[in-house]
């Protein structure tokens, strides 16, 4: 969890702000996973931060939601363009 934290510092991911007065504002949990070898021996720890998106009120900040996967349609139009580039990719575990 602290490797992860330090990362997000590390790569400007964030900004810390302060809470604006009588505005509400989405937590967040962290998400462990084991990852394990064919034999079921744990490999290494995974851990991520997730947004918890079901804490929105409707009518407040419900409708200011984006979804966290791109579209089919804007996967098609990277692909096209990096083909017509020449721009390799690579799959990031």
């Amino acid at each position: 969890m602290e490797k992860e934290s330090h990362q997000f510092e590390r790569n400007d991911v964030w900004t810390i702000v302060p809470k604006p007065e009588h505005q509400s504002v989405i937590e967040t949990k962290w998400v462990f996973i084991n990852k394990l070898d064919e034999q079921g021996k744990v490999v290494r720890n995974k851990a991520r931060l997730v947004a918890q998106g079901y804490n929105q009120q409707k009518g407040i900040n419900f409708t200011e939601t984006f979804p966290l996967i791109a579209s089919l349609e804007a996967i098609r139009i990277i692909l096209s363009f990096a083909t017509h580039k020449n721009i390799k990719f690579f799959k990031w575990t």
